[in-house]
């Protein structure tokens, strides 16, 4: 829905709509699919084999990457399909009426086709599988590449297996064959317990593919990223800088997510990402050299107090020093990075962003500001599009000549640029939201 709601340049109610109307179609079919071809599993076991239950139907988990495919296709219908003209007995269902019907057509052969690539990537992961359980090492190329699957949404699958299947390895315990990671981790952790042999025996292994080592993104990496970013930001731009940043860490800090973070430099540097990825792969490696023997599954600072701190023999210490090991070298790594092929982290942006940058936004004047936004773009006629994000306003213009950037900048805007020969992008900082309400009000009125 927010792929939707944000990629939509018209109709974007009912774009948001065609896309939940996609995005169940897509699991219906993935789940006909599944049954027909006989690979729908029972659902007791249906993570072992990357399915499970969503909205009531049982599919394919590709998590988010479900969510991407039916936004951007229902977005695609309604920018296109909008002003659909059709036969006078098919009239009803043209215009805006069209977009969740296209949406829903063409979700259908993604349904069929989806799966195919799918299982033939859960295949692949699975025949490598032998590498990530290897001592030491496996747990470092496990990580490397859950990190690397993240823009895809594939690290769900891999952790499922990893966790549920044979490609976590097997695991005798007390007489008792255990299957996976997560399996063999349960039984340790919740019946057995740190006196336990097999505490020592395992959880330093079972672990490393757990939430021990997540934390160490969670706790230490995503933090040194964050204060590379911060340090290497614009001075003018940098207050703006550490509510994005700071909300970015404690999302990761907190909840486990890390994603803002990391997506805030995979796209401005695919190498740093894939650097980043190996990085993350080779700081692991120590952890169970240094018996580290941390659980659950996710990576919060509350996993660390319960898990590491209210638990015994978990050597919680050794996490905290490897953890201070990796802060230190991936905040100078990302620093040198950052400064070397001068990215536009966020702060780094080719234009001043402030706070306040004049008595109308001061003031709040938001109508007399979209007033003079409107004027300086050239006028109403001039403007095809308003979107924007975190500080911008982004316009599609007809004819960009038009543009007066002088008078824009008595809007009190802290920058202007064009990213491409049509679209203007006008920095507004944090008040660009009540700025592009403003200048919609006014493109509404006659």
């Amino acid at each position: 829905m927010g792929v939707a709601q944000g990629m939509a340049k018209q109709e974007k109610g009912i774009a948001v709509f065609a896309s939940v109307v996609g995005y169940l179609t897509l699991n219906v079919v993935m789940s006909v699919y599944l049954k027909q071809t006989g690979t729908l599993v029972d659902a007791s076991v249906a993570a072992q084999y990357g399915q499970g239950t969503v909205l009531g139907i049982q599919t394919l988990k590709i998590e988010a990457m479900g969510g991407l495919i039916s936004g951007l296709v229902a977005a695609k219908a309604a920018n296109k399909f909008y002003r659909l003209e059709l036969p006078l007995a098919f009239a009803f269902f043209g215009g805006k009426k069209s977009i969740p019907i296209i949406t829903f057509a063409t979700m259908i052969p993604i349904g069929l086709v989806v799966p195919i690539i799918w299982n033939a990537l859960t295949s692949f992961l699975t025949s490598i599988s032998f590498i990530f359980t290897a001592p030491y090492i496996g747990s470092g190329v496990y990580y490397a590449l859950n990190r690397a699957l993240i823009p895809f949404g594939l690290h769900h699958v891999l952790a499922s297996l990893v966790r549920f299947t044979e490609a976590g390895g097997t695991y005798m315990i007390n007489g008792t064959e255990y299957v996976g990671i997560l399996n063999a981790t349960n039984e340790v952790l919740f019946n057995l317990g740190p006196t336990s042999e097999y505490w020592s025996q395992l959880m330093p292994t079972l672990t490393s593919y757990l939430g021990g080592a997540q934390m160490l993104t969670t706790l230490f990496r995503v933090p040194a990223i964050g204060l590379a970013m911060y340090h290497t930001s614009f001075l003018k731009n940098r207050k703006i800088a550490k509510g994005v940043i700071l909300t970015c860490c404690l999302t990761a800090f907190l909840g486990n997510i890390t994603e803002p973070l990391e997506f805030s430099f995979l796209f401005i540097s695919p190498p740093l990402f894939i650097l980043y990825c190996v990085m993350s792969g080779l700081g692991v490696i120590p952890y169970q050299l240094l018996h580290i023997c941390i659980g659950y599954i996710r990576g919060t600072i509350f996993d660390f107090g319960i898990f590491g701190l209210l638990y015994e023999n978990t050597n919680w210490i050794n996490l905290i020093i490897l953890g201070a090991i990796n802060f230190v070298v991936f905040y100078f790594v990302f620093k040198w990075f950052i400064l070397k092929f001068k990215l536009e982290t966020p702060g780094r942006e080719s234009f001043e962003v402030e706070e306040s940058a004049s008595i109308l936004l001061k003031e709040k004047n938001w109508p007399e500001i979209a007033a003079i936004v409107v004027e300086g773009l050239g006028g109403k006629e001039n403007i095809v599009n308003v979107e924007n994000c975190i500080s911008r306003l982004r316009i599609d213009l007809r004819e960009p000549e038009k543009v007066d950037q002088i008078r824009l900048k008595d809007s009190g805007c802290a920058g202007i640029f064009f990213p491409s020969q049509n679209h203007i992008h006008v920095v507004f900082g944090p008040h660009v939201e009540f700025v592009r309400h403003a200048v919609d009000d006014l493109l509404k009125k006659s």
